[in-house]
């Protein structure tokens, strides 16, 4: 591979859980990578642990608004979420929500995880003792389980709970399309949208109602909902991916899964250290110089974009040994950057953890026989990583 050539892709190809070693080669080589995208514009992709840290950590020199620098017009067309703004404006809405995503508020919603996950195991045994086996863990157990999540945190009513899962999960579904994805978007935003103007008049107990009943004079319908939207995004598919990905390396590892069966308090190190070992987001938001600047050597002009595989970083032999095993435990184990890092750090984070340490005992003890029963098709050139379904039975 030549210094700079057109855009290899190589950041969102995996082998199995692995990165494919063209990853490993250029963190080695070419710790700041320039690829070539159309248009004739560069971009350079930073793979080592310590300089994806100091992009990610560095919004004075590096910038999120992707919308201000690629031009975007409307508010209709703003991408909206966290993700993408800078400060001020990204510290005045993040300071707004940091306070629900404090362990003591979300323990709040501990029993209400616990109960979804026992209803949806007893739904998946119900459906194998008629003869349903082999279940699609996927279907059943690893996507209805984060959106109800979210619902309960957002305080989505219960009668209208099934048809917004139906849209989170539409919106994540590019089998049928692009236009289906973008559609399922816009009618996750509507809904949204919608569901604040009634939380505005008779606000709830989820996050929606507290943050109109405390700040609701400072923020509009729809930055409102845009924020909530984030937290779908940023909530959804990654979760459901780490669930899925998750179970089936505990399948594959019966050792390390009685243990987190057995064991009170093990599935901690296991959920942290398998984060790291995913990665299933595997590139960071993009970032944008603010002024000509300097990386690893690499001259970065002003407004080119960096990208940041959170992949090669999590994988970095400069975080210790055996960084493509799973150690449960590690004495790095809190490095990792699956999460991300700095001021735009994901902040359901926590949340995400909680969901995990819930999920994988409760499985695990109430089907011990559970193995993968066929093929498991992986996600190919994904941000997101994946399986497409993990059929199991028992």
């Amino acid at each position: 591979m030549s210094e700079t050539e057109e855009f290899p892709l190589v950041q969102f190809m995996r082998d199995g859980f692995d990165p494919v070693g063209e990853l490993a080669r250029i963190r080695a080589e070419h710790p700041v990578f320039p690829m070539q995208i159309p248009g004739d514009q560069t971009v350079y992709l930073v793979t080592r642990w310590e300089d994806v840290r100091a992009v990610l950590g560095d919004h004075e020199r590096f910038s999120n608004d992707f919308a201000g620098v690629i031009g975007l017009g409307s508010n209709q067309e703003d991408p909206g979420g966290l993700g993408f703004r800078d400060p001020p404006e990204h510290t005045r809405l993040r300071k707004y929500l940091t306070p629900e995503f404090t362990m003591r508020r979300l323990r709040r919603l501990e029993p209400r995880i616990e109960a979804m996950v026992a209803e949806h195991l007893d739904r998946i045994e119900a459906k194998a003792a008629a003869g349903g086996m082999p279940v699609d863990l996927v279907e059943e157990f690893c996507l209805p389980i984060p959106s109800l999540v979210v619902c309960e945190l957002l305080g989505v009513p219960y009668e209208e709970r099934a048809d917004f899962v139906k849209i989170s999960k539409d919106r994540f579904d590019f089998t049928a399309g692009p236009e289906a994805s973008l559609q399922a978007i816009n009618d996750a935003m509507t809904y949204l949208v919608d569901l604040v103007a009634r939380e505005r008049q008779n606000p709830g107990d989820g996050l929606l109602g507290q943050l109109l009943r405390e700040h609701g004079d400072d923020l509009d319908d729809r930055t409102l909902a845009s924020m909530a939207d984030g937290l779908l995004t940023g909530g959804h598919d990654t979760s459901t991916s780490m669930l899925a990905l998750g179970t089936l390396w505990l399948l594959r590892n019966p050792e390390q899964a009685a243990k987190v069966r057995e064991v009170d308090g093990y599935v901690v190190d296991v959920v942290e250290e398998l984060l790291r070992y995913m990665t299933v987001v595997q590139v960071a938001f993009p970032r944008f110089a603010r002024d000509d600047l300097e990386l690893h050597g690499v001259p970065i002009k002003k407004g080119e974009m960096v990208l940041c595989s959170l992949t090669g970083a999590n994988r970095d032999p400069a975080l210790g040994g055996d960084m493509d095993e799973v150690r449960p435990g590690r004495e790095t184990a809190g490095s990792h950057l699956a999460f991300g890092h700095g001021i735009h750090r994901c902040i359901g984070a926590p949340l995400a953890q909680m969901e995990m340490r819930i999920a994988f005992p409760a499985l695990l003890r109430r089907f011990p026989g559970l193995r993968v029963a066929g093929e498991v098709p992986f996600r190919e050139l994904a941000i997101v990583y994946g399986v497409k379904e993990l059929p199991v039975a028992w």
